[in-house]
């Protein structure tokens, strides 16, 4: 500034701001050109363009949650409005106050959970954070001394944190990015497996900011020939990731042939749950003893009077670590019945006990196998020990299975269902590794919806 209090700005200066304003003018593919063409010049353009394109996905992700915001915000409402109206209010304007914050809940929900897109528990992520925001409401509305109903706040709070954690799930599972994967020599093979949505992206694809994914393959990437390529896609706000790692997100399953024990990085809560899930089995068996109990006594008398006795059959499954325990089921077939996997109308089965295999009460006495710690509510279904031994020895993966206990339902029973041939036993094998990899609260509800799913509509057993 001069002494007149003028400003100055020196010559070298304003060329350099023309320079720069130039520079932001040059088209977008320059900006993304091939990665020996790059330079600091390259990277401001691509920093204007990162924000941009991040603004939009972030608006366009929002969207998709709009319509599970309203039907929280009009449940939440209207349980709210019938509580003060059956108490005999009439200060339409409190409660219009009311509707304002309460409509504002599941709207900061679905904004946060937006920006926390990529958390790996969607269940527990919209639980806590439509809970928080409620309590929050609660606060304000309170600080603000507005004559409130906690019992019509307590009625409205379950429609918000429900619809928001369905609308949490759905989203993750239902994401449809248009997603590319970098060239390789083995990039055809991949975009197989990984379905025809998948691009392959060279260094002459322009327009990678149309991506949202761009998935690579963690040997042939990581190198310096890709390094500025990969820093394009980082600043303009591209998701990367392992092409393995959006093969288990995508379709719940992993790569057998490159998993290995190496991937297994449990997170702190990924511990703790499995050290709490022993509790929660035992818990929950001893809290369905009330109906198992009746319900399991009724079975094993109409078995006695329908077939005589035996009522239990019990076999010799592969457990936890290899180990060989006892398993215990209500006998659905016929005395003498030879042994094998039951088919569609299959006559062994006795009279009214398809009825209990369709809604899995014949396992019912596992609940024994719980108690004992052979087994847990959730995990891999144990097999038989002949089988175990020859899949063992087929599929080096499979006794990987065996990390953590096998379970009344899995996540391969919810997801694929019974395998009857090699190929489906080892695409099975893919869904039990991923609930391996990833075993969580989170996944254990999952897998638990899905279960009750399949008993609702009869669907899976024979």
């Amino acid at each position: 500034m001069g002494d007149d209090g003028i400003s100055t700005v020196d010559p070298r200066a304003r060329i350099d701001l023309i320079g720069v304003s130039g520079l932001l003018k040059k088209s977008d593919e320059q900006a993304l050109a091939p990665a020996n063409d790059a330079g600091p010049k390259d990277l401001l353009k691509i920093v204007r363009r990162g924000a941009t394109v991040r603004r939009y996905r972030f608006i366009g992700e929002l969207k998709s949650l709009l319509p599970f915001i309203v039907i929280a915000a009009v449940l939440a409402c209207a349980a709210y409005a019938f509580v003060i109206v059956s108490a005999g209010r009439r200060d339409w304007h409190n409660l219009m106050a009311v509707s304002i914050v309460l409509v504002m809940v599941p709207l900061l929900t679905g904004i946060l959970l937006t920006a926390m897109r990529r958390h790996e528990f969607p269940i527990t992520a919209a639980t806590i954070t439509a809970v928080v925001i409620f309590n929050f409401a609660v606060a304000v509305l309170s600080a603000i001394r507005i004559p409130i109903s906690y019992v019509g706040l307590l009625a409205a709070a379950p429609a918000v944190v429900m619809v928001m954690v369905y609308a949490n799930v759905r989203f993750h599972r239902e994401r449809r990015d248009r997603v590319g994967l970098l060239d390789f020599s083995d990039a055809v093979r991949v975009r197989e497996r990984l379905g025809g949505n998948v691009n392959i992206v060279t260094f002459d694809t322009r327009d990678v900011v149309g991506f949202e994914r761009v998935l690579i393959d963690s040997r042939a990437h990581h190198t310096a020939e890709w390094a500025q390529f990969l820093t394009r896609l980082y600043m303009l706000g591209v998701e990367v990731l392992p092409w393995m790692s959006y093969l288990e997100s995508r379709f719940g399953r992993v790569d057998i042939q490159s998993f290995d024990l190496a991937h297994l990085a449990y997170s702190p809560s990924q511990i703790y749950y499995s050290k709490a899930k022993r509790a929660i089995d035992v818990v929950a068996v001893l809290a369905s003893l009330p109906v198992s109990v009746p319900l399991g006594a009724l079975i094993w008398l109409y078995i006695r009077i329908v077939d005589g006795g035996p009522s239990f059959f019990m076999q010799d499954r592969r457990g936890y670590g290899g180990r060989t325990f006892r398993i215990y089921k209500f006998r659905t077939m016929y005395r003498g019945s030879n042994s094998g996997a039951a088919q569609a109308n299959d006559g062994r089965i006795l009279p009214g006990c398809r009825f209990l295999r369709l809604m899995r009460l014949d396992e019912l006495p596992q609940l024994v196998n719980i108690l004992r710690g052979d087994m847990s509510w959730i995990g891999p279904r144990p097999v038989a020990v002949g089988i175990a031994e020859a899949l063992e020895a087929a599929i080096p993966q499979y006794i990987n299975r065996q990390l953590v206990l096998p379970g009344l339902s899995g996540w391969a029973q919810v997801s694929h269902g019974y395998a009857s041939s090699h190929d489906q036993e080892i695409e099975k094998l893919s869904y039990d590794l991923y609930y391996v990899k990833h075993i969580s609260f989170d996944l254990d509800l999952l897998i638990l919806f899905k279960t009750l799913k399949t008993l609702l509509f009869w669907s899976g057993a024979k």
